[in-house]
């Protein structure tokens, strides 16, 4: 299964400041572990949220509101894509991130082919995508 791993943002990652060398080098080898374990697809860190830009659509139109934005707590400052056995291997990965802090991690599962199956016909269901037959969406 493929999740999504969220890194919820802190005031002090929103405040543009950047990890201490301990923080930067043990999250590097929490990423070189991931790699070691095969469960590392992608991932990244995002600049802080005075970069961001949301584009909100009421149906007829839509507008764009520029960052910073005042809720930190629902604020997303980097993203993993782990390929995992169950929710209960992504988690306990979770739970080794050194980065961790109070802010917390969310982990969320991509909607696979099988969670899709009364949409797809039997020739989306069995044509193989990014190397693995059968799966919806990029691996």
């Amino acid at each position: 299964m493929r999740v999504m791993v969220f890194g919820k943002a802190t005031q002090d990652s929103e405040k543009g400041a950047p990890p201490t060398a301990e923080a930067f080098a043990a999250m590097d080898r929490f990423t070189e572990d991931l790699v070691n374990a095969g469960l590392l697809v992608a991932g990244a860190g995002l600049q802080n949220n005075a970069q961001a830009k949301r584009v909100i659509s009421d149906g007829s139109g839509s507008r764009v509101i520029d960052g910073p934005f005042a809720e930190t707590r629902e604020l997303v400052a980097g993203f993993m894509i782990w390929q995992v056995k169950d929710m209960h291997e992504a988690v306990a990965w979770a739970k080794r991130n050194p980065m961790l802090g109070s802010s917390g991690i969310e982990i969320r599962p991509f909607y696979e082919a099988a969670d899709l199956v009364e949409y797809l016909t039997p020739e989306e269901l069995s044509t193989p995508r990014d190397g693995e037959r059968g799966k919806l969406g990029v691996a």
